[in-house]
């Protein structure tokens, strides 16, 4: 089973990917800042998470910038980046199913869309992650990006 990808589609695919997280990041972020004095303290209470996530996404778009322009620093950046991003992506999942676990049944809870709409999100991005890491570590990559 061949999971490589073509690098030109991992490039842009990270780049586009990132910067449209980074857009909608900033986005909420600004909204939430207009929003009124309770949303802004939440955003001063959540500042070094959105820090970090931003640091996070600026590593996807160093990396799949410089994979389309074949740096070799950009192997490593990405594959950081995916390993970070599968790592995020588990823990929300796990986090948000534990969430929903222990609210409280007033009524009674149906599992089916919770786990649908976890898994309409994890799977593919494990996918792109795990496929952009095995395209990346392949013999034939590292020759292109050694020149």
């Amino acid at each position: 089973m061949d999971l490589s990808l073509p690098l030109p589609f991992i490039g842009w695919f990270f780049t586009i990917a990132s910067v449209l997280a980074l857009g909608l990041g900033a986005v909420l972020i600004m909204s939430l800042h207009r929003a009124g004095e309770l949303e802004r303290r939440v955003l001063s209470r959540t500042a070094w998470n959105d820090v970090a996530l931003f640091g996070i996404w600026f590593l996807g778009l160093a990396g799949g910038i410089g994979v389309i322009a074949l740096k070799p620093w950009a192997r490593h950046i990405l594959e950081f980046f995916c390993w970070t991003l599968m790592v995020l992506v588990l823990l929300s999942a796990a986090t948000r199913l534990y969430v929903f676990k222990r609210q409280p049944a007033v009524e009674p809870v149906s599992w089916l869309p919770a786990v649908a709409g976890l898994f309409v999100v994890l799977i593919p991005v494990v996918t792109i992650c795990v496929a952009t890491i095995v395209t990346l570590r392949s013999e034939t990559v590292r020759q292109a990006f050694s020149g």
